[in-house]
């Protein structure tokens, strides 16, 4: 299990989960792509990473939400490579709460942010993933997995992520391409500054995750050669308190 010289591309890697997570796999030996909207910060991002581990960077500022910008996004992350091992469905952000208070507006960013920018980007990835025997991952949430009140519309697409991805593991596994999928609890994060503090204001380190412990897990399925990991749950311990 190693990824020397692997070819990555992590989508959200302007901060939190993206951003450890393509440290992650360069401190394994992967070449990495970084993708989100901010383009100065992911600039950043990749010096930073290619002083510190010796790989090959490369920034690619991208939309997820963009059909045409992610084909970009994956065919310059092949030319620069010459190949695509991995591929990280990070992006992703929750707005609004209650449905009657939830605008067409934020209900139509997160549907295409969470649904459409991961179809976008596994469809344009799977022939290189093919080719490599690679490995998709995914980020998935808790909402995905148990009833979140608070926000019933940003669970149902990550709902919607892990049927995908478990179902797409059954369409390509033949083809050797590992499907993962990595469910977190709260992650301290800029998550949710959109609209409210976020949880790295909300929570003192120590309450909830940190980004790299969930890029752990995410470089760990990643790094599979032979075996598929089919989920990996990451939970604050104590989640499940008062249910």
């Amino acid at each position: 299990m190693t990824l020397q010289d692997n070819a990555a591309l992590v989508t959200g890697a302007s901060s939190g989960i993206g951003e450890a997570t393509a440290h992650a796999l360069a401190r394994e030996g992967a070449n990495v792509a970084l993708a989100a909207r901010r383009q100065e910060r992911l600039e950043s991002i990749a010096d930073d990473i290619e002083a510190a581990f010796g790989v090959e960077t490369l920034a690619v500022p991208a939309d997820v939400r963009d059909e045409a910008a992610v084909e970009a996004m994956v065919d310059t992350t092949v030319d620069a490579f010459g190949r695509l091992d991995v591929l990280v469905n990070n992006a992703g952000l929750g707005v609004g709460g209650d449905v009657e208070a939830t605008t067409t507006d934020q209900y139509r960013l997160m549907m295409e942010t969470n649904v459409d920018g991961v179809f976008f980007a596994t469809r344009a990835a799977l022939p290189h993933l093919r080719e490599t025997a690679g490995n998709l991952v995914v980020v998935g949430s808790f909402a995905g997995q148990y009833p979140r009140p608070g926000n019933p519309i940003y669970a149902a697409t990550k709902w919607w992520v892990r049927g995908f991805a478990h179902s797409l593991e059954g369409q390509i596994g033949p083809d050797g391409v590992g499907v993962s999928v990595v469910n977190p609890t709260e992650v301290r994060t800029e998550f949710a500054s959109e609209e409210s503090e976020s949880f790295e204001e909300r929570f003192e380190s120590g309450e909830v995750a940190e980004p790299e412990e969930v890029a752990d897990a995410v470089a760990f399925a990643a790094a599979q050669d032979r075996s598929t990991v089919h989920e990996i749950d990451l939970y604050r311990r104590d989640k499940f308190e008062g249910w």
